[in-house]
């Protein structure tokens, strides 16, 4: 048994059990598979109905004859305590308990149950797979937290999972060629995260006139993921590595949403059902655009049902059992400017404001303005005003990710500012350049 199986296992994670259920699930018929999908629906909502009075006081008006009377969840309805939106049969001693990125705006504690966990690892095990880069070493562009015990913990995870983890917070030319240095002297198999990081990245590349696949032959593919990814940006990102840049749609509720295999932008609906809904929450015909709404089939121990993930997209359909992400509109941050020259990414807030998210769901929505070089507001709804312990927090938490000599004022507001499509962009910078 490999490294990566057995630490799943060391930590109660039943992962033998997960890719046998898998295995199951993918060698049923057409017919079979959609009859399944039906029942694991029903199951899933007659489950919560009964365990999870969270869910049940949400869900008033179901019919469990009428898929279409199951609500739509929000974001919103899940900034409540997390122990009170737990099923009956769970505690946060035998869950998988996880943060959203924030990156939407709308950020909250939630849980998974092991098997479901379990569930995803599989997925990402096998669909990884078909690029030959599941478990092989990986350059991994994300933040972490920069606390003893979750920095620690990430860096451990790094090491069972194979990969190197590159300090995004600093994006200066000096920090990208250091960057050009690792990868020359480093066997790396494939590169994921944060787009915006990525784009950094490649055009410090070009901007020197070379080329990745030649400075580190062993690398096959670059997996761009928690921002959009234009048209042009791939168009450079494979000028400048010379690589397979595979499109990937993930949440850190749901693991791997979307994976592109044969151009083609493969739906996971083994463990998850997904949806399009227009803004009336009626199912639209395939191939329409509207509102990505998920079920995950198999979390016991927290709802995920009919959940708005915050993204707009569209369906087609293979056949019964396979269906393709046919386009989507997602996040795209803008990068943050300090007075130092340094550039680091519009996620980068999400560690910031890390600091003073609470399981109570106090902080609804947050959303950061940069007005200047050392200026940053933060706009957020909340019941009560941040008081001064959580605003020192964040201040310190801006000079450890960011840069000292930065100031940060906080406006509370009822409501904020979205796009035309509804969304809330957790960075934006107002600079004019």
């Amino acid at each position: 048994m490999n490294l990566f199986n057995l630490s799943l296992r060391f930590n109660g994670f039943p992962i033998s059990e997960a890719e046998r259920t898998l295995k199951e699930i993918q060698e049923k018929s057409e017919s079979d598979f959609e009859t399944s999908i039906i029942q694991k629906k029903k199951e899933i909502v007659s489950y919560h109905i009964k365990h999870t009075p969270f869910y049940k006081s949400l869900a008033k008006d179901l019919n469990l004859l009428d898929w279409n009377t199951v609500p739509v969840m929000t974001k919103r309805d899940l900034q409540q305590p997390l122990k009170e939106r737990l099923s009956r049969n769970y505690s946060t001693k035998n869950i998988y308990i996880n943060k959203t990125s924030g990156s939407s705006g709308d950020p909250f504690v939630f849980a998974k149950d092991k098997f479901c966990h379990s569930m995803t690892w599989a997925i990402f095990k096998e669909w990884y797979g078909w690029h030959s880069i599941f478990n092989t070493k990986q350059a991994r562009f994300y933040g972490i937290p920069l606390d003893k015990k979750g920095y620690y913990k990430e860096r451990f995870k790094d090491w069972v999972t194979n990969r190197y983890r590159f300090n995004v917070f600093d994006l200066s030319e000096t920090a990208l060629d250091n960057w050009i240095k690792k990868f020359k002297k480093t066997d790396f198999v494939f590169m994921t995260g944060y787009t915006s990081v990525i784009v950094a990245f490649a055009k410090r590349l070009l901007q020197r006139g070379l080329v990745l696949s030649e400075i580190c032959p062993s690398l096959k593919a670059c997996l761009p993921t928690s921002e959009m990814l234009s048209v042009e940006d791939k168009k450079l990102l494979e000028k400048a590595f010379n690589i397979s840049i595979i499109n990937e749609y993930g949440s850190a509720e749901f693991g791997l949403i979307a994976l592109e295999k044969d151009k083609q932008w493969v739906l996971n609906n083994l463990n998850l059902y997904a949806e399009i809904l227009d803004d009336n929450g009626n199912v639209l015909p395939h191939g329409e655009e509207g509102r990505i709404v998920i079920t995950d089939l198999y979390n016991k121990a927290h709802p995920f049902i009919r959940y708005e993930i915050g993204d707009t997209g569209s369906i087609s359909f293979i056949n019964k059992k396979m269906s393709v992400l046919k386009t989507l509109t997602g996040r795209k941050e803008d990068y943050i400017k300090l007075p130092s020259g340094k550039t680091a990414p519009g996620l980068s807030f999400y560690y910031v404001t890390k600091s003073v998210m609470k399981d109570d769901g106090s902080i609804q929505e947050i959303k950061v303005l940069q007005h200047a070089l050392n200026r940053f507001e933060i706009e957020y709804v909340s019941e009560k005003a941040l008081n001064n312990d959580q605003k020192k927090r964040i201040n310190e938490a801006l000079v450890k990710y960011l840069e000292p000599e930065v100031d940060v004022f906080f406006t509370k507001k009822s409501q904020l500012e979205r796009t035309k499509k509804g969304k809330l962009k957790q960075f934006t910078s107002l600079l004019k350049s």
